[in-house]
């Protein structure tokens, strides 16, 4: 039986979707921008062999707005599991979550593991474009970084009542272009709505939240993370290009070539290139990545 709930976590009140059942918990996180509606494909592939509770970060979906710190979204995973008696859950993120995923890791020896799916910051420096030399590498990241500032100043807008129809409308268009279960795909769409009273709609994240998660994930190095992570920790990798990213081709193929080299480097973190996965892999891949995730924490049940 599926449960939504709210879970108080201090000032802020978190949304959650319990899957059910007695196997081992297992929490699973979205990326940026995103709510817990969009992992309901994945959590169902899950939910054979675990207890899937999904999660809406804070200030996404349903969950209450908050000050986003790693310290405020890793307490709200633990209020979550206290309130839900999650016992030692294994910890799965997308992207930000995945971010977060691997923060938990760190932080709890004690977690029978913690899976990272392409939870990756964005690159900001030349040495993470491994191959570009710095000339070349510069002018991309400036490049990059613009597009992120076009992102940002986008973040929590607004549109009017008669303009939803048309933008639900695109969404579908974009769920049967990526093969995804257009059923979840709008949920998700409209989970991070909020609906005034004047007729206006708003989107989530706000423009705060969004500025707030930009600084945190441009500022935040994993590689001293994952060193001192003694759980079992995977970290799963995109080897193609979405189409937005393919205009920086060659950055991120630099920026996965570093990623690489850094899970290479960290003796105690597995790693897997996902064959033919962007960092969309969650809709592209999910009952792969539901049989990658269940055979990693079997192995190290």
């Amino acid at each position: 039986m599926i449960h939504d709930s709210l879970v108080d976590a201090g000032n802020v009140q978190i949304a959650v979707r319990d899957f059910g059942g007695d196997a081992p918990p297992l929490l699973l996180l979205h990326g940026a921008g995103g709510n817990l509606a969009q992992m309901t494909v994945l959590a169902r592939a899950l939910r054979p062999h675990h207890r899937v509770v999904t999660v809406d970060l804070r200030g996404h979906g349903r969950s209450a707005d908050g000050p986003w710190s790693w310290d405020a979204a890793l307490g709200d995973l633990a209020a979550v599991c206290v309130k839900l008696e999650l016992d030692r859950p294994a910890v799965v993120g997308h992207s930000l979550g995945g971010m977060v995923a691997t923060l938990w890791g760190e932080r709890h020896p004690e977690s029978p593991g913690v899976v990272s799916l392409d939870g990756n910051p964005p690159p900001t420096r030349p040495d993470q474009l491994l191959g570009l030399d710095r000339e070349k590498a510069e002018a991309e990241l400036e490049r990059l970084a613009a597009v992120f500032d076009m992102v940002e100043a986008a973040a929590g807008q607004t549109v009017e009542a008669g303009e939803l129809a048309d933008l639900v409308e695109r969404q579908q268009m974009a769920a049967r272009d990526m093969g995804a279960n257009e059923k979840v795909w709008i949920e998700g769409f409209r989970r991070n709505l909020v609906h005034g009273k004047d007729g206006r709609t708003t989107f989530r994240p706000t423009f705060e939240v969004v500025t707030q998660l930009r600084t945190l994930m441009n500022e935040l190095d994993l590689t001293p993370v994952h060193a001192a992570t003694t759980c079992p920790s995977l970290l799963v990798l995109a080897t193609r290009d979405l189409p937005e990213q393919e205009p920086f081709a060659d950055l991120y193929a630099a920026h996965r070539r570093f990623l690489l080299a850094q899970a290479r480097a960290v003796p105690n973190l597995r790693h897997l290139q996902l064959a033919d996965a962007s960092h969309a892999m969650v809709v592209e891949q999910p009952t792969l990545l539901a049989s990658v995730i269940t055979d990693f924490l079997t192995e190290h049940r």
